[in-house]
């Protein structure tokens, strides 16, 4: 008997009578197992097919496994299960377990999803990309084509108010946990030579430490597959008779992952080496003790770069939550946690959705091709960022994978039919094209997984390539790795017996299909650094090879805000990119602004993106060009380098606070957003100069409130003025770029009087009062002008009448008379 059996009967009675569900149960509850089955005799099923989303593949194994099992059948009969690499399902089958990427598939197929009955949404707390685009996509589907389509969203941790509102305030049931309880032991790492000792270390001492002192099998979490071997290496020669050591992440093979989660031999023991992959729906039978190294890694995308990089960080107290929870399945556990109590507290409450953090190239494709221009089309729990959404569609109309206005073109459904990155779908359509199907499908395979060598062999993706083709030895390879990645070049042939041309090696010239905004050349004079198509720096290491190429491919990079470090490149050549890329090469006038000389050049300039392949110079700029090269200057130069007065930096803070209480009524200030506009608020105020003194003689105040209409310039004046009256009668002048601005600096006895701490805006913005002594030294900062008269005023009265007898200094200063100068002056 499983919690969630109790449930079962409200749940059958709430889906016969609604089409929607939440259901909020913790792990362990049963929730995974029991409910597809539970829903196989319901009269709204009829026909229909149960298809119920798992977030792993090897959850979804197991999960389709056991339900067959309760059956007495085999996969593939009336359970069956569809991965990416693996699928069992037949015309029996009526329970479907699936990955999220195949609902997307198959919705996209058929958007009435005809042949299934009900779609069930199992671990959604997790808050894939997929997840979240598996929801949307199926909300409308039922709301425009299938209202008889039951969806039920089951989650262990979810807050589940939001998604309920989501769903047009669908009734949420919810289920008790079976949980024993389970002991946590903090094991922080510990420091040696001023060093904290390395994760794997520690991980190998505490397993270690639990063979000794507990019973039951292991669970330890770790960060990645890398952490995994290293851990492995540390422990194997260390193990009990009778203990199993077993790895368990993403990349292994199908009967890898089956065989860690096997229980141990009767009288024996496991120790599981896992990623997160293991944090729910998996139930390894015989664990009772957990290791949790408290990290996680996870896809972050910098829409400024491009770039999506792997950030290892610590996990949120959500996670470790669900991890501790793993030792109590069967009977009381144990937990060791690899931090500080003391910093327990301190992990973020729960991971943030993958659509927050997430590239939205593919996303965008597949909205595409649903007919979905606009993420605001569809409904979301979270919507995609703004500013990822344009530059994902951006990058999908520059490999003409949607039109000008966003539509897909045919070249982006085949692009799409393939199941990779857009990017690298171009790329292995545009390599066939060339003659190249299979180093096009290798390099895919490569780039699609994290890099095979690692970063000690440097950054060049021909050797990558090369291991594959048996051309290039590494030492300490993982075959399994290897063998994955060669049955991926294999999906990728258009044939089996698919050949390249026999030429020149084609690495470089294909990255450069997949990655145009990364074409990278090397800056004169400066070995292993370059300047990317996108504008930015980037580096090698200075130790690599290719870092005598005038050009190249850059594929992965970490995204750092000045100077990027290249990962994985390939070196090209400037005639094959002029060749290949001549449609993105344009012809354009431009102007800059030259130090040496004080004035602005002309010039005519053939460009891919921001790289410049030949320049002539063109006499006597224009008024036009004269204020473009102005513009680029001050761009180059920074915001500093215009004529900024106190009044304007005042009034772009104030404007700030206002933008920050009302972030849909107010223009962005910040230096970025300034600069992005400067065409719109500077350019016009540039009339009639023609050099960068005259523009240090522009009025910066008058060109920065054209940003705003004349009813926000009221508003602006009203709700933060530039200063405030104080109980003498006279007007202090506030600071709103001060740190935690607005602040009013004024001499403590000029206060004396003023009871509560004035607030702007309509009360929704504090002052913070800096008090000063009659030298004009601060005493005091307070947002809390009430409480520092009663609690602090009497201690600073202490220490300071003395110092200044002259001045005054009441008992009760709320009923003082507020005072500038000395007792006798009366000013």
């Amino acid at each position: 008997m499983l919690p969630i059996d109790a449930l079962i009967p409200d749940l059958q009675t709430t889906l016969a009578q609604t089409t929607t569900v939440l259901l909020q149960a913790p792990p362990g509850a049963g929730k995974t197992t029991r409910v597809p089955l539970a829903l196989l005799d319901a009269d709204w099923r009829g026909d229909g097919r149960i298809l119920m989303l798992e977030p792993r593949r090897i959850a979804a194994r197991a999960a389709a496994r056991f339900m067959a099992q309760q059956l007495g059948e085999k996969p593939g009969e009336t359970v069956g299960y569809r991965t990416r690499l693996d699928t069992r399902v037949s015309a029996r089958t009526r329970i479907e377990v699936v990955t999220e990427g195949i609902l997307t598939r198959l919705i996209q197929q058929d958007p009435a999803l005809e042949d299934y009955a009900a779609v069930l949404f199992d671990e959604f707390h997790e808050r894939s990309l997929q997840a979240d685009l598996g929801l949307a996509l199926v909300r409308e589907s039922q709301q425009a084509l299938r209202d008889d389509l039951r969806v039920l969203v089951m989650s262990a941790t979810l807050d589940t108010a939001p998604l309920a509102a989501l769903l047009d305030d669908a009734p949420v049931l919810t289920s008790e946990g079976r949980a024993y309880p389970v002991e946590v032991h903090y094991r922080p790492l510990p420091s040696r030579g001023g060093q904290p000792a390395r994760l794997p270390d520690q991980v190998a001492a505490v397993i270690r430490e639990a063979l000794d002192t507990q019973t039951g099998s292991i669970l330890t979490f770790l960060p990645g597959a890398g952490e995994i071997r290293l851990v492995e290496r540390l422990i194997r020669p260390h193990l009990p008779p009778g203990t199993h050591l077993t790895p368990l992440y993403g990349n292994l093979k199908g009967e890898e992952q089956d065989r860690a989660i096997q229980p141990a031999p009767a009288g024996e023991r496991k120790i599981v080496l896992a990623t997160a992959i293991a944090e729910t729906s998996l139930t390894i039978e015989g664990v009772r003790v957990v290791i949790d190294a408290g990290q996680a890694r996870r896809a972050r995308f910098d829409p400024n770069s491009g770039m999506t990089r792997l950030i290892t960080g610590r996990v949120s107290q959500a996670a470790a939550e669900q991890r501790k929870g793993r030792a109590g399945r069967v009977e009381p556990g144990v937990c060791y946690r690899l931090w500080g109590e003391s910093e327990q507290q301190g992990l973020p409450a729960f991971t943030p959705p993958e659509i927050l953090e997430a590239d939205l190239a593919p996303l965008a494709l597949e909205l595409a091709q649903w007919g979905a221009r606009d993420p605001a089309d569809l409904e979301w729990l979270d919507a995609p960022p703004p500013a990822h959404w344009a530059q994902a569609v951006e990058l999908l109309q520059w490999l003409d994978l949607l039109d000008r206005d966003g539509a897909i073109t045919d070249h982006g459904r085949r692009a799409r039919a393939l199941g990779i990155h857009p990017r690298l779908a171009h790329m292995v359509l545009k390599g066939r094209e060339r003659g190249y199907p299979q180093t096009a499908a290798r390099l895919a395979a490569l780039l699609g997984d994290r890099d095979l060598l690692g970063p000690q062999a440097g950054a060049d993706l021909l050797h990558r390539v090369q291991v594959l083709t048996g051309g290039y030895r590494a030492p300490n390879l993982d075959r399994h790795r290897l063998d994955a990645l060669r049955r991926a070049v294999d999906r990728l042939l258009p044939q089996k017996d698919a050949r390249d041309r026999d030429d020149a090696q084609p690495v470089g010239r294909l990255l450069a299909l997949a990655y145009p905004d990364r074409i990278a050349h090397r800056r004169p004079g400066d070995a292993n650094r370059y300047q990317l198509s996108n504008g930015r720096g980037a580096r090698l290491r200075d130790e690599d090879a290719l870092g005598r190429e005038d050009w190249l491919v850059a594929a992965d990079l970490d995204g750092q805000a000045r100077e990027s470090r290249i990962f994985l490149a390939a070196a090209t050549d400037r005639a094959t990119l002029e060749s290949d890329l001549a449609e993105h090469i344009d012809t354009v006038d431009d102007a800059r602004w030259d130090d040496a000389r004080g004035t602005v050049i002309a010039r005519r300039v053939r460009r891919l993106g921001r790289l410049i392949l030949d320049e002539k110079a063109l006499p006597d700029p224009g008024a036009e060009q004269i204020q473009l090269g102005l513009l680029t200057a001050v761009r180059e130069k920074g915001l500093d380098s215009l004529p900024w007065t106190d009044a304007a930096r005042q009034w772009r803070a104030r404007v700030q606070h206002m933008r920050a209480l009302e972030p849909d009524a107010w223009p962005d200030t910040s230096e970025a957003a300034l600069l992005d506009s400067l065409d719109q608020w500077l350019a016009p105020f540039l009339a009639g100069v023609r050099n960068w003194k005259g523009l240090q003689q522009v009025a910066l105040i008058d060109a920065l409130q054209s940003r705003l209409d004349y009813a926000q310039q009221q508003t602006l004046k009203r709700e933060l003025p530039t200063a405030l009256e104080i109980p003498t009668g006279q007007s202090i002048r506030l600071d709103y770029s001060a740190d935690n601005g607005p602040v009013l600096a004024a001499k403590l006895q000029a206060l004396f009087g003023w009871t509560e701490t004035p607030r702007l805006a309509n009360g929704r913005l504090p002052v913070v009062i800096h008090l000063l002594s009659p030298a004009q030294r601060p005493l005091a900062v307070t947002a809390d002008l009430a409480n520092f008269w009663r609690e602090v005023y009497p201690q600073v009265r202490k220490e300071q009448r003395g110092r200044y007898p002259k001045h005054p200094w009441p008992e009760d200063p709320l009923t003082a008379e507020a005072k500038m100068g000395t007792k006798k002056s009366g000013r």
